[in-house]
């Protein structure tokens, strides 16, 4: 499961998924309504990746395996209700991951990982395979693709031939006033 590119932006609502980027941050889509807005870079963005979740004697568990067995315990269906009051939450949570600390994890940090459980299994994140993926990322090169001459240009200037192998110029800095 990779969810790398799933945000959670500080002071909006679900989570999104980053699209591409651009020149002043990135563009998000919502998981929610499809959606897709601008982020600067200056928001406060949390990758779901780099979330953990404290467990006993002082240790964490990344968000992955919370979900993951969330999954497990729900055969792929979707989790009790996020609204849902705070003594059904501490025993749902409790009977998911028994191991939590239970004066660090507060109840509106349950609500918030039951909440991305239940946008996240609309999507297909649970259902591939890490293996799948890894492979899928591979481009596949023939024999003859791999022998490409080193520098082949048709136009010199603006526009390259597809597919060239360019080398990164570096320009030279032109001071303008006194800094």
């Amino acid at each position: 499961m990779d969810l790398s590119k799933f945000i959670s932006i500080n002071g909006m609502s679900g989570l999104y998924k980053v699209i591409a980027q651009s020149k002043i941050g990135f563009i998000a889509e919502s998981l929610v309504d499809k959606k897709r807005i601008p982020v600067h870079s200056n928001a406060k963005v949390s990758v779901l990746d780099n979330i953990s979740v404290f467990v006993k004697d002082g240790e964490t568990i990344p968000l992955t395996d919370l979900l993951k067995k969330i999954y497990e315990k729900e055969a792929g269906k979707p989790a009790l209700d996020s609204k849902s009051s705070d003594e059904e939450l501490k025993k749902y949570f409790e009977t998911v991951l028994p191991e939590y600390d239970k004066e660090k994890v507060h109840s509106s940090d349950m609500r918030k990982a039951i909440m991305w459980y239940n946008l996240l299994q609309t999507t297909d994140v649970f259902t591939q395979k890490e293996e799948e993926k890894k492979e899928g990322d591979a481009p596949i090169v023939a024999d003859d693709a791999a022998k490409k001459p080193e520098h082949s240009f048709e136009n010199k200037g603006k526009h390259l031939k597809a597919g060239a192998n360019v080398q990164k110029k570096t320009i030279g800095v032109r001071k303008t006033g006194v800094a």
